[in-house]
C-alpha cells in the first residue's frame, strides 16, 4: 500500500514477477478492496500463487517513525513483518515510509549477532557489466569503525554469493586515497580491515570511482552513501532524458539538415543506451536491509512497475542464497565471539 503510487504499481509489478517465476508466491498485504479490482480478469495461474492478506491501516509516508512504530498494529507494514517473523513468508518488499519500515524491522526481526545496526545495501552496475555492492545507503547517518567493519563483512558476502564474485575487492569510501585522509571512524575501520585476513581490503576509493568498478564493495555511512547514490541516479537520469528530448530552441533548417540530425540523434542514443543504458536507476531498485534475521527489501517510493518488480526480483536472489544465514556464518568465523 506504500509509496507514492500504491497498489497502481505494487500490483501490476506483482504479476509481472509472478508470469517470470514460476516458483514464486506473493502475499499483497492491504486493503482488499483497493487490491482486488487491479486483479479483475487476470490471469488465473498467477492468481493462483497470489492471496491478499488484509490490513485495516497502513503507515503514511510522512509519519515520524517513532509514531508510526506505537501504532503500527493492524498496519499493512506491521502485518507483512510479522509473516517473515512467523515464517509464513520468506521476505518483505516495501515502497513505504523508509524510517517506520527500518524501526519496525529492527525492532521484530532482531539483528544477526554480531551487527550493531543493519544497513541499506544495493547492487550498482558498473561499466565493467558487473555489479558493485554499496552500504549504507541511509540506515545510519553517524557510524562508528565497529559498524564499517560490520558492513565490509556483509558486503562481502553478498558479492560472494549474490553476484558471484570470489574473493571481492572491499574499499571505504574517502575523499582521497591516501591513508592520511579521511575522518577517525574511517580510518580505524580501514587499520581493522587491513588486519582481517578473510577480507580482501583494498583500501580508499573516491566517489567517482562508483561507476568504474574498481571494488566490488564500497563501503560507507549512511550520510554520504545515501548523498552518493541520489546524485549518481539524478545525473543519470538527465544524461538519458538530454540524449532521448534534447531541449532549447532549434533555428531553422533545411529539410536535409533535419534529416540528419534526426539519423545522428537515433545513433547516438543508441550509443548511450548501448554503453549507458544498464545503469538506469529502474533497473537496480530496492535496497537490502542487511543484518537482520530475517529479509527485508526497501523499493524507492517513486518505483514504476518494472523498478518495483527489480524490487522484488531482489527479493527472490536473497532468499535463494539464504543472505542472512550466510553473514552470519561469516561473522563467527571473521569476527569470533568472546568467551
Amino acid at each position: 500500500m506504500g509509496g507514492d503510487f500504491g497498489p497502481r504499481v505494487t500490483v501490476p509489478a506483482a504479476l509481472q514477477a509472478l508470469a517470470s517465476n514460476p516458483q514464486l508466491k506473493l502475499l499483497l498485504v492491504g486493503d482488499p478492496e483497493t487490491i482486488s479490482p487491479l486483479l479483475a480478469n487476470k490471469n488465473a495461474e498467477l492468481l493462483s500463487r497470489l492471496q491478499i492478506i488484509p490490513a485495516e491501516h497502513v503507515v503514511s509516508n510522512d509519519m515520524k517513525p517513532s509514531q508510526a512504530i506505537r501504532s503500527s498494529r493492524g498496519t499493512s507494514m506491521r502485518i507483512t513483518l510479522d509473516l517473515v517473523k512467523s515464517g509464513e513468508a520468506q521476505a518483505c518488499i516495501s515502497a513505504g515510509n523508509t524510517g517506520a519500515l527500518m524501526g519496525l524491522a529492527k525492532l521484530m526481526l532482531k539483528s544477526i549477532e554480531g551487527i550493531e545496526r543493519p544497513a541499506l545495501m544495493t547492487l550498482i552496475p558498473n561499466l565493467k557489466q558487473q555489479k558493485t555492492v554499496v552500504l549504507d545507503l541511509g540506515a545510519n547517518i553517524n557510524c562508528n569503525s565497529s559498524m564499517l567493519v560490520q558492513f565490509a563483512i556483509m558486503g562481502a558476502v553478498m558479492a560472494e554469493y549474490v553476484t558471484g564474485v570470489d574473493n571481492p575487492r572491499v574499499a571505504l569510501l574517502n575523499i582521497g586515497e591516501e591513508e592520511s585522509k579521511g575522518l577517525d571512524n574511517i580510518r580505524e575501520a580501514a587499520m581493522t580491515l587491513r588486519n582481517i585476513s578473510a577480507i580482501n581490503y583494498i583500501g580508499y576509493v573516491e566517489g567517482n570511482e562508483l561507476l568504474t568498478g574498481k571494488t566490488d564493495v564500497l563501503v560507507c555511512d549512511g550520510f554520504a552513501g545515501n548523498v552518493t547514490l541520489k546524485t549518481m541516479e539524478g545525473a543519470i537520469r538527465v544524461i538519458l532524458s538530454l540524449v532521448k528530448s534534447p531541449g532549447g530552441q532549434q533555428k531553422k533548417s533545411s529539410w536535409l539538415m533535419k534529416i540528419l540530425k534526426k539519423i545522428f540523434k537515433k545513433w547516438l542514443l543508441k550509443q548511450v543506451m548501448k554503453r549507458f543504458g544498464h545503469l538506469n536507476p529502474d533497473q537496480y531498485n530496492g535496497a537490502t536491509l542487511l543484518g537482520l534475521r530475517g529479509i527485508v527489501i526497501k523499493s524507492h517510493g517513486a518505483a514504476n512497475e518494472h523498478a518495483f518488480k527489480a524490487a522484488i526480483d531482489q527479493a527472490i536472489q536473497a532468499v535463494e542464497k539464504q543472505v542472512p544465514d550466510r553473514i552470519a556464518a561469516r561473522l563467527d568465523a571473521v569476527l569470533p565471539k568472546s568467551e
